[in-house]
Parts: C-alpha cells; structure tokens; sequence
C-alpha cells in the first residue's frame, strides 16, 4: 500500500529519497544515522543500508526496533522482505558475541554467544585457527590467547560478526592534571555542552562495557583538540596523541599548554625534528610508518610500547595507516579513543576503525553545529567552466589519468579564482588545489604565498601566523593543508583541483573554513570544476559527505564565451 513517506526501499538495500518531498530534511537527518549516502543527483539521494552503518547506530544507542520502525515510518511502501529479514539479522547478530575476561587465567579471554553463534563462526578456517577450547551448552563459549582479542575482533567484523569488547582496560601510568576551565572570576575556556556529551559518550558510565574505546565524530572547527583534553583529564592516565602532521603535533601541544595544568616537561614532541618521550607524547602517523627501505621494519614503532599509556588518541583516525593498525591490532588493552570529522575512508577499512579502534560513539550534525553558531555557515558553490578549445582537443585524445589532470589544471580557473577574490576583497582567503605546476602559476600570478609539501616547518608556521594576523590576505597551499592545519581566520576557499573523488578530503578542505567568524559568522566555499570532462563525475562523488550533512551545492556555468566579453552577471552567482 502506497504512504506519503519521503524514501523507497528497494530490495537491493538502497534507500531512494525524494529531494522534493516536505519531509526530506527531517527524513535526511535521520537516515543518515543508520545508512550510508552514496549519490545525490537532483531528484533523489542513494543511500544504502550495510552491516556497518546499522552497527554504528546501534552502537551509538539506537535499538533495533527504533531503526526498523524508523525505516518503515519513511518508507513510502512497504519495506521489502528480504530487506527487513537481513535487517533483522544484521541487528541481532550487534551484542550476541561477546569477549570477557577469563578469571581462570589472564592469558586467555573467552568468546560467549548462544551455541547458535559459536557453531557458525567456528565453520570460518581463519576463526579457527585463532580460537583454542570449544565449550558447548545453551550459551556456548571458546577461549582464545589474549594476545589475539585485536585479530579476533578484526576478522569477526569482517566476516558479519561484531564482537562487543567487555574485558576492560589497563589504567596505564597516573598522571595528574587538569584543564583551565573557567569558574567564577577567573580566566580560562568552558567545555561546550556537545563537547562534554562527546566526552561522556567515549567515557561510559563507569562500566566495561559500556566506554573505553571509540570514535568521535564532530566536523572542523568543532573543537575536537579540547575534546581529547577533556578525554585525557578523565582517565588522568599517560597518553600517547597520533595525528597527521608535525603542524598538527605543536597544535596539540599548544593546546595542552595553554590549556591545562600539564607542566612543559611533561609534554614530548615525537618527530623527525625531536624524539622526546613524556607522561604525553604527540606523535604523527608519518613518523611511525617512516622506513629508508620497504624490506626494514618501522623502527619508530616501538613508541608504542616506550611507556605504559593509558590512552591513545588518534586524531584523524580515518587517515590510519595499514602499519598503525596492525599495532593497534596488538593493544587492545589500552584505551583508543578516535576523533574525526568524517568516517569515511577511501580505501575501505572503516570495519577496520570499528573492530580495532572502536564503534562510533558520538556524532554531532554539523549544521546542527551550525544552527547553534558554533561552526560558521558556509555556502557552498560548484563553477564549472569550459575548456579552451585547444585544451579540448588535447583532452580527447588524452587516455586515463591524464584526462583527468587536463580537466583539473584548466587554466581558464586562474581567471575565475581571480574574480572570487575581488568579489570577497579584505576576506582572508586560501587557495587549494592538487597539482604543483598549477599551484605555482596561481601564486605567481596572484603574488601571493604558496605552502606545499617542500615548504619547511618554520616557513609554514611563519605564514600561518601571517594569515592569522591579516598580514597575508591570500594562501596558497597544497593538500598539506587538508589536515589539521589552524587557519581560523579563513572565510573564502577556492579549491581548483583536488584528489579525484575523495569524499574525506571535501570534507577537510571545507573544514578549513568552519571556525567562528566575527560578523556574520559566514564563509564561502567555491570548486572550479571543468565542465564536460571527467572532474565533474569526481567532482559530484567529493561532494556526497557534505551533501549528507546538509550542505547543498549551487551550480553555476561560465562559459569560454565569459573570457570574450560576454560577461555574466557575477553578483547573482556568488550572494549568500
């Protein structure tokens, strides 16, 4: 029987959402909370339902039937069989495996279901060679080495077996601090009220089951730093902080110092610059996985065991390396907790972040952050422009990724970037793109600074100071700014060329522009993209996180004819 819901479930497990429906916001904001989108064209979003998006949500605390009933308020027909059945499926199968502590022998964990479960996982050779003693009845169970409890959970996951972790963790060494937090006459910051949530949330409530291990997922700008601080003051235990660059290390370090009572000899920078190992050392994930040949091991790897942390924070998490799991893999024992602005990984192992690092905690929408003034209101806006004629023929003939970089390096985006930022003059403004070439044209025809991966760490802390005091109106920088890179006076973001269709990297590089603004709280995000060629099919895939969370992109053409005279009206294609 036909309803007036917003979504079709279709038997394959994809979610149609209807873009004009009056329901769709609300229908968006709670889709997205058990389904992952994979396609957004201008009538209907794809979004598909998976073993993962359903365990994330349950972990997050949605029950089963909440989601099922949820799924079928929105559906305009009904749900398909199938469907509902593997739903169902995929929703019991969340808790039933259970891992405890052995209180026999601390050298062995046991592996408890109903005997319904350990007779399936037991037919799975690579689950068989790593469980040791089989125990039948009503709630079988298997003992496993402790040293395996990361493998286990790992291939379980894999397999469609999500294992809930209540053996607890090691306390790891004390250490004693805390944040600067405002009080009644006195200076200091005061934890957001999502922030303490998020906080809760990885924490639990004092039970083992309940936190320890975990990802948070909050946008740029959110304040996930002092999220982590707030963490570490929690446990009051030793940490060890991976992130992504050596910029992002003395961010965290900063933070630390001017933002608890941590003392500067307990604090160590772990880099290709300063090897020091403290009570908490920040590290970047580059320094662990640095080897001369690929036949070496990765000798910096050992910082995991240099001290008996009580806490590991990977910042970033969705850019973990291969290596770094594998080590991640062998402690379960510590307590991992994960922050981010997106889970989405490009290549694939976001089971790996849920088995290894943990399921998803918290996540907070970033327009509701938006709403609530928190972050900035960006409007985002796709310009896409024709190849010159000559290019165009270039194009055609070109094979693979070489079609692709012609698209990307268009040079009739100089024009354009140069008209944005005489519309946004005396907003600071960052330039970013892929290609080296390319950036290094923009800069010379603009005069203004360039960062990339050459440019050394003093020089990029000088611009970035530069930008930050208004001294240097416009960047220029390489996708060494993608990451954890403290621009909070950014309001204009051109990006010109990017890494074909990376969802995370959209995200990050619009994350550039999120931090509160003074005034009107506004930015503006701009992608030149070239029309007709492979970088708009990339393009709309870079776009679909966002697109997610709310954001809608405003298409706008400019054509080859624009460049002869024939000007558009500018005005209309760039007002909020």
């Amino acid at each position: 029987m036909e309803g007036t819901g917003a979504c079709i479930v279709q038997r394959d497990f994809t979610v149609l959402l209807e873009k004009d429906h009056p329901g769709f916001e609300s229908a968006r904001l709670e889709l997205s909370r058990y389904a992952e989108l994979l396609k957004s064209p201008a009538s209907f979003h794809t979004y598909r339902l998976t073993p993962l998006s359903l365990w994330n949500a349950a972990a997050s605390g949605m029950t089963k039937t909440e989601i099922m009933d949820s799924l079928s308020t929105l559906s305009r027909f009904k749900v398909p069989d199938q469907v509902h059945q593997s739903m169902d499926v995929w929703l019991t199968r969340y808790g039933k495996l259970r891992l405890r502590r052995n209180p026999d022998d601390i050298t062995t964990l046991i592996l408890q279901s109903d005997s319904e479960y350990m007779n399936e996982i037991r037919k799975y050779p690579s689950i068989r060679g790593l469980l040791m003693e089989f125990t039948g009845g009503v709630n079988g169970s298997c003992l496993l080495a402790a040293r395996h409890r990361g493998a286990v959970k790992q291939e379980l996951t894999r397999l469609g077996y999500p294992v809930l972790d209540e053996v607890g963790y090691h306390d790891g060494n004390d250490l004693r601090f805390s944040l600067r937090t405002r009080t009644a006459g006195e200076d200091g910051f005061t934890l957001r009220p999502y922030q303490r949530e998020s906080v809760d949330a990885f924490a639990g409530k004092g039970e083992e089951s309940d936190g320890g291990s975990g990802v948070l997922v909050l946008p740029c700008g959110a304040g996930k730093t002092v999220i982590g601080l707030a963490a570490m003051e929690r446990l009051q235990c030793e940490t060890l902080i991976l992130t992504s660059n050596v910029t992002s290390v003395r961010q965290w370090i900063h933070e630390m110092r001017s933002k608890s009572t941590l003392l500067e000899e307990q604090i160590g920078e772990y880099s290709g610059d300063k090897k020091e190992v403290r009570p908490v050392t920040v590290s970047t994930y580059q320094i662990l996985t640095h080897r001369s040949r690929k036949e070496e091991t990765f000798k910096h790897m050992k910082l995991f065991n240099e001290r008996d942390w009580g806490l590991i924070i990977y910042d970033e998490v969705h850019l973990l390396p291969a290596p770094v799991f594998r080590v991640t893999a062998d402690i379960q024992a510590t307590r991992r907790l994960g922050l981010t602005a997106t889970l989405v990984r490009e290549d694939g192992c976001e089971k790996d972040v849920f088995s290894l690092i943990g399921p998803k905690r918290y996540e907070m929408p970033w327009r509701e952050l938006e709403q609530a003034g928190w972050i900035a209101e960006v409007k985002c806006t796709e310009i896409r422009i024709s190849l010159p004629e000559p290019l165009r023929k270039q194009y055609l003939l070109a094979e693979g990724k070489h079609k692709y970089r012609i698209a990307a390096e268009n040079p009739a985006k100089l024009a354009i970037a140069k008209r944005l930022l005489q519309r946004h003059t005396g907003k600071p403004a960052l330039i970013i793109g892929q290609y080296l070439d390319q950036l290094t044209q923009i800069a010379a025809e603009l005069e203004a600074p360039l960062i990339t991966g050459r440019s050394g760490q003093q020089e990029r802390i000088d611009l970035y100071r530069g930008f930050q005091r208004g001294d240097i109106p416009v960047l220029v920088v390489s996708k060494v700014a993608n990451f954890a890179v403290d621009l909070p006076d950014a309001a204009v973001g051109i990006q010109v060329s990017g890494s074909y269709g990376s969802r995370q990297e959209e995200a990050q590089r619009l994350g550039r522009l999120l931090r509160p603004k003074a005034g009107d709280n506004r930015a503006f995000f701009y992608t030149l993209v070239s029309d007709e060629s492979k970088e708009l099919a990339f393009a709309l895939r870079r776009q679909l996180f966002l697109i997610e969370q709310g954001y809608e992109y405003t298409v706008r053409e400019y054509s080859e004819d624009d460049f002869a005279g024939k000007e558009a009206d500018w005005a209309s294609c760039i007002q909020m």
